[in-house]
């Protein structure tokens, strides 16, 4: 593990990133990670190693309800691990019970994009079992239209853009969410400043 500079904090709950496919959760996260010093895992990596199948292949043999069941039980194992990050699948933080779980033992992060960069970054990518239709782009447009105003529930949202490289987003994560702490006194802190 890195030796980490007084300017940055230590995790004290997990920070779960939560958004569409395409907006940065995996990349950043990985980033933000080494950054913070902790682990990272990807929710749909565990849930694939758990299943013993793609995630293409549990939707195509057990269907899209058997996923979310799956990947429920699995983020909420990780949540209770040491803390860390933790990327998740595009779709689970709409879960009732997945977002409940976050909410009660993590800090979520949503990583907000625009349709248009969204798109840039997944169309030539395989392996997204929504997007196999005949319009891809406008299923992409629809699951934002129905998952912003969930993802919008996530305790600290930081925008995504063009151009802007993965060690910038994870700073400013750590800035949006020191600034979240800071407004929640007497409630349990993401961080612990360091000694300086």
């Amino acid at each position: 593990m890195q030796e980490l500079s007084t300017d940055i904090p230590r995790l004290r709950r997990p920070l779960v990133l939560v958004g569409l496919m395409g907006a940065g959760k995996t990349s950043v996260g990985k980033r933000l990670a080494h950054l913070l010093g902790v682990g990272f895992i990807d929710s749909d990596a565990e849930i694939e190693r758990a299943a013993g199948m793609a995630i293409s292949e549990i939707f195509a043999r057990l269907g899209e309800p058997a996923f979310r069941d799956g990947e429920r039980r699995v983020i909420a194992r990780l949540l209770a691990e040491r803390p860390g990050v933790l990327a998740t699948g595009g779709g689970a933080f709409i879960e009732p019970r997945t977002r409940e779980a976050i909410a009660g033992l993590a800090t979520s992060v949503w990583i907000r994009a625009e349709l248009d960069l969204l798109w840039d970054r997944v169309r030539d990518r395989p392996g997204r079992p929504l997007l196999q239709a005949p319009n891809p782009r406008g299923v992409l447009g629809d699951l934002l239209d129905k998952r912003y105003p969930i993802y919008a529930e996530a305790d600290v949202t930081v925008d995504s853009r063009p151009g802007v490289t993965q060690e910038w987003m994870a700073r400013e994560i750590v800035r949006a969410v020191r600034a979240w702490d800071a407004g929640r006194a007497g409630r349990p802190a993401t961080f612990e400043e360091r000694a300086q």
